[in-house]
């Protein structure tokens, strides 16, 4: 930030510039269709509070989530923007893949306590860059990871497959990333409603077949 301030660039320079960010085709209207169908959406980001609030907002898609999780920021005295870490330097983590700054599988770590009180049990995980391989190890073996193709995270997942648990589909560009997720949150949803059924119903039989015919095939990714 500071380098922008030297060059004598505003707050509103900056707002400016950001909401004219490309943004992944399609995206907006699957995280509008996730919202409407009921998903709890989560942002974990080594980016800023400034930065992606700007964004969401310009998109109007800033009441979709119900948390940010990112670094800290705020505008001090003489209108310059200041970032702050999310996490102490010290955070503790052993994956060189993470910043000093930020953990993101520490932040999913609380995610995941804080959502089994809560009695929500499935997470898909979505991200690219390196950072989001400590946290897709942290996903369990009824979650999803979404990593983008032939991005950092998705070499690291390639590499280390046999470090995931959770079920693997990749994606490429803003349709086939809408294809899957809204596949995925369709099988969930087919799920969830065959056990409520179950549990009104006596225990009728489930036609298991439904639901992994509606789910896109997990990658088989080579070790």
């Amino acid at each position: 930030m500071k380098e922008l301030h030297d060059l004598g660039k505003t707050i509103d320079d900056i707002e400016q510039v950001l909401k004219r960010v490309p943004v992944i085709p399609r995206v907006v209207p699957v995280i509008k269709a996730a919202h409407a169908l009921g998903c709890d959406l989560r942002i974990v980001s080594d980016a800023n509070v400034f930065y992606i609030e700007t964004i969401l907002k310009h998109l109007g898609i800033y009441d979709c989530f119900t948390e940010i999780n990112t670094n800290p920021g705020y505008v001090d005295e003489e209108g310059k923007l200041r970032i702050l870490p999310h996490h102490d330097f010290h955070h503790g983590c052993t994956f060189n893949t993470c910043p000093p700054n930020m953990c993101k599988g520490l932040v999913i770590e609380r995610i995941q306590a804080s959502l089994a009180k809560e009695g929500k049990k499935r997470m898909i995980y979505l991200g690219d860059g390196a950072g989001d391989f400590c946290p897709s190890l942290k996903m369990k073996e009824q979650d999803f990871v979404m990593p983008r193709k032939d991005f950092p995270v998705w070499k690291l997942i390639n590499e280390n497959r046999h470090l995931i648990r959770a079920r693997i589909h990749g994606w490429s560009d803003g349709a086939e990333q809408q294809h899957i997720l809204l596949q995925i949150i369709k099988a969930i949803t087919i799920e969830e409603n065959h056990f409520l059924s179950v549990d009104c119903c006596k225990f009728q039989t489930i036609p298991i077949n439904t639901v992994q015919e509606a789910l896109p095939k997990a990658l088989p990714l080579p070790y």
